[in-house]
């Protein structure tokens, strides 16, 4: 079994994410998303999906992005 680095639960379902040449073990995608994803510089939610760069810094969406000062800040839409 392998031991998850967030929580520490030695768990036989755990798995590993490389990332920038680190790997790390986790038991579920929570603890993953809780140690890997960004913080929106606004809002400062983990962001899981796309987001938003603009600046040099990430959004979780379009309002964070323009409540920070950055402008024509679209969220992406499909019609």
């Amino acid at each position: 079994m392998a031991r998850c680095v967030v929580c520490g639960n030695d768990y036989d379902k755990a798995f590993m994410i490389s990332q920038d040449g680190r790997s790390q073990t986790f038991d579920s995608f929570e603890c993953a998303i809780h140690a890997l994803a960004p913080r929106c510089a606004h809002c400062q939610c983990r962001i899981v999906g796309h987001g938003i760069e603009a600046s040099g810094k990430t959004f979780c969406c379009a309002h964070c992005a323009r409540e920070s000062g950055t402008t024509g800040a679209v969220d992406r839409t499909s019609h």
